[in-house]
This record gives structure tokens, sequence and C-alpha cells, in this order.
């Protein structure tokens, strides 16, 4: 069953969050780096969970990682690390603790170079999958072919976000997600 197919099905007491995160964020464009930070910690996050339960843990991860701001995660230190390790609120996953903090320093040396992370991103766009996966594991860690091509599909890089029956589907092609643009 699909993600369209799934959250389509669900009435509202049954899953508000995936219709919420599906509806008004899957596969739309992100602008905000900080947002594209968060996105991409909470895909290193869900891997091997669901993503229902990252949607139950999102607030908990926004203030546990500082909203989200990169320039902060960049400069978490061994208390910041033992700090998340030791939150329950959150993924307690040494491996993706320390790629959060990595990335986000990784982000800033991005930001220095191309403007934004989301400069880099178009700076790079378009590109098959294979290759978005290897340019991501040569600048980033816990970035394996599933992580990266939810977090390009997620945030509009990538088709597939919605099935094109999918109600949804007509808004996010009217917000002109980078993938649109590459046709």
């Amino acid at each position: 069953m699909s993600y369209c197919d799934y959250v389509n099905q669900l009435t509202p007491e049954q899953d508000n969050l995936n219709k919420h995160y599906h509806d008004h964020h899957y596969g739309y464009p992100i602008e905000s780096d900080n947002e594209l930070f968060e996105r991409l910690v909470l895909e290193i996050n869900q891997a091997g969970l669901s993503w229902t339960l990252m949607l139950k843990k999102q607030q908990n991860f926004r203030r546990a990682y500082s909203q989200f701001d990169i320039a902060s995660v960049a400069a978490y230190n061994e208390a910041d690390r033992e700090r998340l390790l030791n939150d329950a609120g959150i993924v307690r996953n040494k491996l993706k603790v320390n790629a959060a903090i990595h990335n986000a320093q990784q982000i800033l040396l991005l930001q220095q170079q191309y403007g934004s992370f989301k400069n880099w991103l178009d700076q790079h766009h378009p590109r098959p999958l294979q290759d978005w996966v290897k340019l991501f594991k040569k600048q980033f860690k816990f970035v394996g072919g599933e992580i990266v091509n939810e977090f390009l599909m997620s945030s509009g890089y990538l088709p597939g976000a919605h099935q094109t029956d999918c109600p949804i589907y007509a808004q996010v092609l009217a917000s002109k997600p980078a993938w649109m643009k590459s046709k």
C-alpha cells in the first residue's frame, strides 16, 4: 500500500499526524535550511523505525536539537551528546546522534561555499538517485539510498511522494517542486 493510499483511508481519529504531514509537508519544496536539516535528521532517525514514530517525537526532536538551528547543533559538545543519548523523547542511537551533529557541521561548510544548504541542493539538481546517494555519502553520515531517496522526495527534489490520483498531488504540483523544473 502506498503512503497516499494509507493516509487517505485513515479517519482523523486514527492518525492525524500522518494525514497532516502527507497533506501539508510531504513532497512540497522546503526553502529554509533549518527545515531541510530537520527533515534530514528525522529521515535518518526513522531508519529501522516507523515514520509515525518520528511524527510523534517531532516536537521532542525540535526541543532536543535546538529547534534544528544548524549552527547550534554544529557546536554541540560531549555534554550535548550525552544529553541527547539520555533523552527518552527522541531516538537514542549514538550513530544517529553523531550523524546529526556531523551533518550540521557539514551543512555549515556548504553554507559557506554555496550560500545555503538549499543552494547546494539546487546546484546539484537534477541527477539520478544513485548519483545523489554518492554525493550525500561524500558529504554526510548515516545516509544510505533509502534515507537519501525519502529526504529528496519529501522535500520536492525527486518525484514520487504522491500518486497522480492522490487528492494532494495537484497541490504539490502547484508548489513547483524542483523535480518539475527538470522536466
